[in-house]
């Protein structure tokens, strides 16, 4: 982000500079922002997800994992846009850093919503190895083939549901 200029960003987006920081008077302003619309979407697409499966948390991680394989399958796909900044600005109180921690915050949240409704001996270490897992996925996205992201995230949750169900 911080490599991007904002003259790119106004070359790109076919708008004056003067438009541009009318509504972004700064570029942490318009990353804010673009993260926070990345936000809105992901939760869209989890909401859209875990609504099809309202008494079923198994069925409902699992296809969490198929959604997530197919983005991380996309040929355009540069990675999670929270993980991409959270490594990039580390300052902690850096507003875009901040955007991106309530994002994972929330995931760890809505992964131990579903742990719980699993009834697992540990919920609060199955959703750790969850986020663990899912933000690995992001992270590893270009090391992973387009056809085997699915499959990849599947048996790994499989492997991870067995284990916190044994009470491993």
């Amino acid at each position: 982000m911080r490599a991007v200029g904002v003259d790119l960003v106004v070359l790109e987006a076919a708008v004056a500079k003067t438009s541009l920081y009318r509504y972004f008077p700064t570029k942490d302003d318009l990353i804010v922002a673009f993260l926070e619309r990345e936000d809105l979407d992901f939760w869209a697409t989890w909401d859209g997800v875990a609504a099809q499966f309202p008494d079923d948390p198994a069925g409902e991680l699992d296809a969490h994992m198929r959604w997530i394989g197919e983005r991380l399958a996309r040929s355009n796909y540069r990675g999670c846009p929270q993980i991409n900044v959270a490594a990039e600005f580390a300052e902690q109180d850096h507003p875009a850093r901040q955007v991106s921690q309530r994002h994972m915050q929330a995931l760890r949240g809505r992964l131990q919503d579903i742990a719980r409704r699993l009834n697992v001996p540990q919920p609060e270490q199955l959703a750790a190895q969850l986020a663990v897992l899912v933000n690995g996925a992001f992270v590893s996205s270009g090391l992973l083939g387009a056809d085997e992201a699915t499959a990849v995230l599947r048996s790994a949750l499989k492997a991870l549901l067995d284990g916190a169900r044994a009470g491993a």
